[in-house]
């Protein structure tokens, strides 16, 4: 949060509008909840893991459109938009708490997130580099993040409670925060013009494929897209998809689960925090390191009692909110054409669907059959595996590199 003091006072009105703006976008009062509201309005594990699944499919679906329409047009814009679905997402399951209900209201969901995924980070970054500002742009990621966070700490441990008073109590109040948001992103300021900006918008189809062949050019940006990949997948299945069954299978009571979900998000915030920190250590070589943690610190809690599953939450929330930010400064500083930031960022949000919609499908057939301990472990195993072989290919990518500059 110490970002905000080093920029310019034009930025630091734009770096707290923006962590306002996560603030409430973010602040989903069902997520400790979901699970076990949907199970009470009748569904079965088999159609609450099929709308997680067709939900990253979505996302997969409107990416690329949404992001290249925040190019073409305006980053805010699509962030004022989106958090307007937002709103009509949340009241969906009051209206109507069926399986289609419920596959709406995550469809629409779906649809407001490509349209934040990758225009919130172009509008912060793209901002504070045109206003130079751009060596705040980690820690305000960071800032952003944290304020998201402690939002959920403050207001989730009253989600169980909220619910089993009135049932769709938390997604009235989701609905309302999201508005709140709608009305904070309507006081972006606009981007300041430079001379790259481009008098008329280019062709959808030329569009993506000069983006597409960016980034195949680019190496080390396929590689650390790869390595969101991870982290993005380890986040999602660990807080949002296992979180409410793994508490259910240690008999913890639906009450405390909004409370445990926010006392670990303490640690998160803490990492998101002071993730600069890090950077002494190697950005990369840190990440690599964050994300193998993850991966073991979630597969340790089936065989451990609720004050070590509560531990071992706690340590993977830590180095989720540490590598947060700065695998998005990476992929960032590694994107060489700013033009089109906002398309290949989705293009990443993509992947980072594509892969979570098949370890989701994974994941409930081993739920299924009662086999959560062996799904996590073999995620553990992959992530480990798939971190080595990163971490190889990013330092012959980096000597190879370095063997071109040196010959020229």
């Amino acid at each position: 949060m110490s970002a905000v003091s080093t920029a310019t006072p034009e930025a630091q009105r734009v770096i707290r509008r923006y962590n306002a703006f996560q603030l409430f976008a973010g602040l989903l009062w069902w997520l400790p909840v979901f699970y076990v509201f949907q199970r009470s309005a009748g569904l079965s594990d088999t159609e609450i893991f099929s709308i997680q699944s067709i939900f990253y499919l979505a996302f997969c679906l409107f990416d690329i459109p949404t992001g290249m329409i925040a190019d073409r047009f305006d980053y805010r814009r699509c962030l004022q938009v989106g958090s307007v679905i937002l709103v009509v997402a949340n009241l969906i399951p009051v209206w109507e708490p069926t399986f289609a209900g419920f596959l709406m209201q995550f469809l629409l969901i779906a649809l407001a997130h490509s349209l934040f995924s990758g225009a919130g980070s172009a509008y912060l970054y793209e901002y504070l580099q045109r206003t130079g500002n751009e060596t705040s742009y980690q820690g305000a990621e960071g800032s952003a993040r944290a304020w998201t966070l402690i939002g959920r700490i403050v207001c989730l441990p009253a989600a169980g409670f909220l619910t089993a008073w009135w049932g769709p109590s938390a997604y009235v109040l989701s609905a309302v925060t999201c508005g709140i948001a709608a009305i904070i992103a309507l006081g972006f300021p606009a981007l300041p013009a430079t001379d790259s900006d481009p008098s008329k918008p280019e062709p959808v189809f030329p569009a993506l494929a000069a983006a597409l062949r960016s980034l195949a050019k680019s190496k080390r940006l396929i590689l650390l897209m790869a390595q969101g990949i991870a982290v993005f997948t380890l986040v999602r299945i660990g807080q949002a998809n296992l979180f409410q069954p793994i508490l259910e299978s240690k008999h913890l009571p639906l009450h405390w689960f909004g409370v445990l979900m926010a006392a670990t998000t303490v640690f998160e915030v803490a990492g998101a925090a002071r993730s600069a920190v890090l950077a002494r250590f190697g950005q990369i070589r840190v990440v690599l390191v964050l994300t193998v943690l993850m991966a073991i610190a979630l597969a340790s809690v089936i065989p451990l009692g609720l004050v070590g599953t509560m531990a071992c939450l706690a340590v993977f929330s830590l180095a989720s909110g540490l590598a947060f930010p700065v695998q998005r400064k990476l992929v960032n500083q590694a994107i060489t054409e700013p033009a089109r930031r906002a398309t290949l960022l989705s293009i990443e949000s993509l992947a980072d669907r594509a892969v979570c919609a098949l370890v989701v499908f994974i994941m409930g057939g081993f739920l299924a059959r009662g086999q959560m301990p062996a799904f996590l472990v073999a995620l553990a195993a992959a992530v480990t595996v798939a971190m080595v072989a990163l971490a190889v290919l990013v330092t012959r990518s980096r000597d190879r590199a370095a063997t071109k500059e040196s010959l020229a």
